[in-house]
């Protein structure tokens, strides 16, 4: 464990190692994901010390939440009750505004040299959501070469609940340039298009022969550039996938060009979010490498955004006493 203080807070990292010599590094800064060596290679981007965590307005590695992604209007309506949350794009809220998760310091709970627990206890009206929200964030880091990534908590009263994380990972190492010619494999037939503000307009529509059909894995960044008015819109992707199926199931596969490590992702909620890093402008993160704009892949796992204002979404609305839980694995291999 090692203290980082920054300002009025003290961060601390915990370090996981399995029997393969795979190793990763959390933070309790954001419960966030610093560094993920696998084969020698860190997959992920991020900051030399835990203190530059605070804040973290690109959520690199973070937990994201209450609600992760955008709410339309930056506000929503449960239970006959008007809820307003900061408006921190644009007339919208983005990943529950600028108090979210990912700017907090999580209190610590179990650690061993496979697993860490963080918690955070969010009350009554924190970000402006109701209920007084207790949970937790396990990280395990498996033998076979996963994490395994657990959410789980209680609210005394419904509110909506939609956590993520937000690694940026690029599988050729964090500081290796462009990312857009990794190979990505979607198991989706459909994604939410948006209009402007990025905000779901609530069709679903079929991927088939536009620039969002990763049914067939190719490289990220063939139909980038096309003339579409989704990809304008989001200055590349920047859309979330209807995943195929229910319950635990693979998401994506996302391979290295370079060094033919494959990055699996399952999941149990209904989507994931594909972000090209379109909006990196160079900072500079660990060991001085500079993260430019398409440097890495996002594939957040999630509720559909914007999900608590459309009634035909799968709703992220927990009800007061129940008990929530929803896990993502990533996969790492590598053909030898």
């Amino acid at each position: 464990m090692d203290p980082v203080s920054s300002s009025d807070k003290i961060a601390h990292t915990y370090r996981l190692e399995n029997s393969s010599g795979t190793w990763m590094i959390l933070t309790d800064a954001g419960a966030a994901v610093v560094c993920l060596f696998y084969r020698g290679v860190d997959v992920v981007l991020g900051w030399d010390t835990p203190a530059e965590y605070f804040p973290n307005p690109g959520s690199f590695g973070a937990t994201v939440g209450r609600s992760a992604n955008r709410i339309g209007g930056a506000g929503f309506t449960l239970n006959g009750k008007r809820f307003s949350l900061a408006k921190n794009d644009g007339e919208n809220n983005l990943h529950s505004g600028p108090d979210g998760y990912h700017n907090r310091q999580w209190e610590t709970g179990e650690v061993a040299s496979d697993k860490a627990v963080f918690l955070l206890d969010s009350p009554d009206g924190d970000q402006g959501y109701p209920g007084h929200l207790r949970l937790s964030v396990t990280y395990t880091l498996a033998d076979d070469d996963s994490v395994h990534i657990v959410y789980e908590g209680v609210s005394d009263a419904d509110t909506v609940v939609n956590l993520t994380n937000h690694a940026y990972f690029n599988l050729n190492g964090h500081g290796s340039g462009s990312a857009m010619d990794h190979i990505l494999r979607l198991n989706a037939d459909a994604f939410t298009p948006v209009a402007r503000g990025l905000i779901p307009t609530g069709e679903l529509r079929g991927v088939e022969g536009t620039p969002f059909d990763f049914r067939e894995a190719h490289p990220i960044g063939r139909d980038i550039a096309a003339a579409d008015e989704q990809l304008a819109l989001g200055g590349g992707y920047d859309h979330n996938f209807v995943l195929r199926g229910e319950g635990m199931r693979p998401a994506a596969e996302l391979t290295g060009e370079r060094t033919g490590i494959t990055l699996t992702v399952e999941t149990d909620r209904p989507g994931v979010q594909l972000y090209t890093g379109n909006f990196l402008r160079g900072a500079r993160g660990k060991g001085g490498a500079v993260y430019d704009k398409r440097g890495a892949v996002c594939l957040e796992t999630q509720f559909f955004p914007n999900a608590v204002n459309q009634s035909a979404f799968a709703s992220p609305v927990v009800r007061a006493g129940e008990r929530f839980r929803s896990e993502t694995v990533w996969r790492l291999k590598k053909a030898d």
